[in-house]
């Protein structure tokens, strides 16, 4: 196989898993909290140890998240909290520590404040328990939160050195190497949910940019497959 068919792959595979962050992206627009995620390339040049310039290819290095903050909207719901700036709330799982943006929360049957899917939300100073009958929850821009008869708790929000080093884990969330810093100013938002930062305008006009250049390289593929075949095709005539 010639090497300009090589390159023209290393191209088609790159774009196609351009496409997939591209859709997963456009899948997640209306999930709160969620980040974009974009594909990191770059050249990659093979020395031919020749005369003639190397070899010019596509190398996938991996790809990153885009920790841009996204809207916050407001839902009227007094346990939906959401993080301005810098944070992640504390989930305690089963697994151990995960971390999340998204801050729908609510009651379980024993008044503890739990995430959508039942994990107690970590406080300052342990789980986070509203006592029956307790009314009027506020949430303070620091993260207590009180009820008619007082403090009830702190939510416990955190920061990292490297968020970009963190692993997305089941249901919205993520893992960390690094240990977690305690916010010791944070601002949060009572009745609100931050939405996602992802800009369907940005990802479908990326995702046509991604189809034609893939209809390009096929195109070439195409022409470089005909030109092969009679090539071929002539040389065997040739020593027929």
């Amino acid at each position: 196989m010639e090497n300009s068919v090589y390159i023209a792959m290393s191209r088609q595979a790159t774009l196609e898993r351009e496409l997939d962050i591209t859709a997963n992206n456009l899948a997640n627009v209306n999930t709160p909290s969620y980040k974009a995620e974009r594909l990191v390339f770059r050249e990659f040049l093979v020395d031919t140890q020749r005369r003639a310039p190397g070899l010019s290819y596509v190398q996938d290095l991996g790809q990153y998240r885009v920790l841009d903050e996204g809207p916050i909207r407001q839902t009227g719901n007094p346990l939906d909290v959401a993080i301005s700036g810098d944070g992640y709330f504390v989930v305690e799982t089963e697994l151990g520590e995960r971390y999340s943006r998204h801050g729908r929360f609510q009651l379980n049957a024993e008044g503890t404040l739990v995430t959508g899917t039942g994990e107690p939300v970590a406080g300052a100073a342990g789980p986070i328990v509203v006592p029956p009958g307790e009314t009027d929850l506020s949430i303070a821009v620091d993260g207590v939160i009180s009820g008619k008869n007082g403090e009830l708790g702190r939510l416990r929000i955190v920061r990292f050195e490297n968020p970009s080093e963190l692993r997305r884990a089941a249901n919205g969330m993520f893992t960390a190497q690094e240990a977690p810093v305690d916010v010791g100013d944070p601002r949060v938002i009572q009745g609100s949910i931050e939405d996602s930062n992802v800009e369907a305008v940005v990802e479908l006009t990326n995702m046509m940019r991604i189809s034609r250049d893939h209809q390009r390289v096929k195109k070439f593929l195409d022409q470089e497959d005909r030109r092969m075949s009679d090539m071929i095709d002539k040389l065997t005539r040739a020593t027929a």
